[in-house]
């Protein structure tokens, strides 16, 4: 929580302690060891800005109704040097408490002193952390699943960063494996379709016309020289031709998706540097592994899984679960990241138990390692749920939603809610220019935020410093809700992190331009008395520093004109 948060609960609590030590060192209570209490925002701030069950809480210990103990409490509390303005009981024994002034002064003061800065944290304590992400196949285009992923990834590892991680980004490339051999075969069939007849394609090969397009260009520079070589060296060719565009590809297309990773991690590095032979060789030393029908079995059981899985096949040739095993094992142990995680789709449920429990039996604690399973993405249009696109009849893949859908649209939409929902992506929505599309109304909160500024300047009225005299009758009940929407930015960000779920700072940043809106509705900024007027911009340009932090670390747009 940000530091002027944590020093009101801090002076919240001592209160509270310090007036049952009193009471009991008067023989008012009866002296006792005390359970904590919880701090909380009540529902309606009317009754509060902070509510504690510390009388609730205590009924046991002291033998006494809540509400009695809440009486003898309240009766004894000092508020001398504490931003506590007021208490009083509720209900059954709850003590609301009301805060001063001066503790919504300094939270303003402090937006603007720290700006860009404002609601970052070093709650991760330098931790590293390596957020794998998207990962898509690179035999093909990217997906809307791969939309989905992009945008949430990212925002986690800008949240985790504003949060005092250490955080990287990486795209694991599957260069190798039957993904790979698969992608050989269809370019050959491709290919050679240019210069013999009768040449059909399997029905579980590529078909798209991203093959016949390499296969074309392939020819347009080889001819027909690679037609009569062996079927091996004419395959690795056209991999070795194919797959670079492939690659350079998807981080083109990431790149228009803001996406820029720290590290292309090839699976093929694994296989070259020996690293996936080693895992197969320690898993063995572990006593965990066992042969039979000459397959090499992981004893999966051993952890828990409900079933063991071959490690290599009877033909010696590993299973594609051996390179990520060496993987992960690259990151936590060769590289030692602190943490790794991974954003997979809700099908990979399955697969991360098994590669904790490998894990596990190469002797790294498995809880270094986090997936966030994500579920599907179903296109909306006309209300209506689509599967194709009307343009090209094909599936929409992440160019073609971004040829249709603003990237701002798309990485917000994509973090509206938390990654294990089934989430509808409604296009029409995503285009309108309206408050009903919620990046629109939040950017526009900002922009109109600007707009006051600009238009205030215009006229000869600039903002100046303002202090404590100023930004004290900041008292109406919007000014208030507003500012402490502010404060809470901090705790957004680290609840965000703790719970892999970016969308929390979405709700957040929607919600707080709402809150904008309602304070620009009811508190007048031109034409206050100077020292009000001065304390409203203040609020203003504090309110737009939040916004605009909120979308940087969605790699969102903060327009200041729409």
């Amino acid at each position: 929580m940000s530091l002027l948060v944590a020093k009101a609960k801090e002076q919240i609590k001592s209160t509270i302690l310090n007036a049952v030590d009193k009471a009991m060192a008067e023989n008012i209570l009866e002296k006792s060891e005390l359970n904590d209490f919880a701090i909380e925002v009540p529902a309606n701030r009317e009754h509060g800005d902070y509510a504690v069950n510390a009388a609730m809480v205590w009924a046991r210990t002291f033998k006494k109704a809540p509400r009695q103990i809440a009486e003898i409490i309240v009766s004894n509390c000092d508020f001398t040097n504490t931003y506590i303005k007021s208490c009083e009981i509720a209900g059954p024994g709850f003590i609301n408490l009301f805060l001063a002034d001066s503790y919504y002064a300094d939270i303003v003061s402090d937006t603007l002193e720290k700006g860009a800065d404002y609601g970052k944290s070093n709650y991760g304590n330098g931790e590293r952390v390596l957020v794998e992400f998207v990962s898509a196949n690179p035999t093909g285009p990217m997906h809307i699943g791969n939309a989905r992923g992009g945008a949430l990834g990212d925002c986690l590892a800008a949240v985790l960063s504003a949060c005092g991680y250490y955080t990287e980004r990486e795209f694991y490339i599957n260069d190798a494996g039957n993904q790979i051999n698969k992608f050989g075969l269809s370019l050959d069939l491709r290919y050679l379709q240019l210069y013999k007849e009768g040449i059909e394609m399997p029905e579980d090969s590529y078909h798209g016309e991203d093959i016949i397009a390499h296969a074309k260009a392939f020819a347009e520079i080889n001819g027909d020289s690679f037609v009569d070589k062996s079927e091996a060296d004419r395959r690795k060719a056209l991999v070795e031709f194919a797959l670079p565009k492939n690659i350079k590809g998807l981080e083109t297309d990431l790149g228009k998706y803001r996406i820029t990773y720290d590290t292309w991690f090839k699976e093929s590095t694994l296989h070259n540097n020996g690293e996936t032979s080693r895992i197969i060789e320690l898993l063995k030393q572990s006593g965990h592994t066992y042969t039979e029908e000459d397959a090499l079995w992981f004893k999966a059981t051993d952890f828990g899984c409900d079933k063991d899985f071959v490690l290599v096949r009877a033909n010696g040739v590993p299973t594609y679960v051996v390179p990520d095993i060496a993987y992960h094992y690259n990151k936590l142990v060769t590289r030692k990241f602190d943490k790794a995680i991974d954003i997979l789709g809700a099908d990979h449920h399955g697969y991360v138990p098994r590669l904790k429990a490998a894990l596990t039996a190469l002797g790294v604690d498995a809880s270094r390692l986090d997936v966030v399973l994500m579920q599907m993405v179903r296109l909306v249009r006309d209300g209506e749920v689509i599967k194709a696109s009307k343009r090209s009849g094909k599936a929409i893949t992440l160019v073609t939603l971004l040829d249709e859908v603003p990237i701002d649209a798309a990485r917000f939409f994509f973090n509206l809610r938390e990654p294990n929902s089934h989430f509808d992506f409604d296009l029409d929505l995503a285009v309108n220019e309206s408050n009903s599309n919620p990046v629109y109304y939040v950017q526009y909160a900002y922009a109109r935020i600007c707009s006051i500024l600009r238009n205030l300047e215009a006229e000869g009225i600039c903002r100046r410093t303002v202090g404590y005299d100023d930004l004290k009758l900041l008292t109406m009940p919007e000014e208030r809700e507003l500012i402490l929407h502010i404060s809470a930015l901090t705790d957004e960000i680290i609840s965000s992190a703790k719970a892999y779920d970016p969308a929390k700072i979405t709700h957040y940043v929607e919600e707080l331009a709402t809150k904008f809106h309602k304070f620009y509705s009811a508190c007048r900024v031109k034409g206050e008395d100077e020292k009000l007027m001065q304390a409203r911009l203040a609020l203003c340009s504090a309110t737009g520093i939040v916004i605009k932090n909120v979308l940087t670390l969605m790699k969102i747009d903060a327009p200041e004109k729409m």
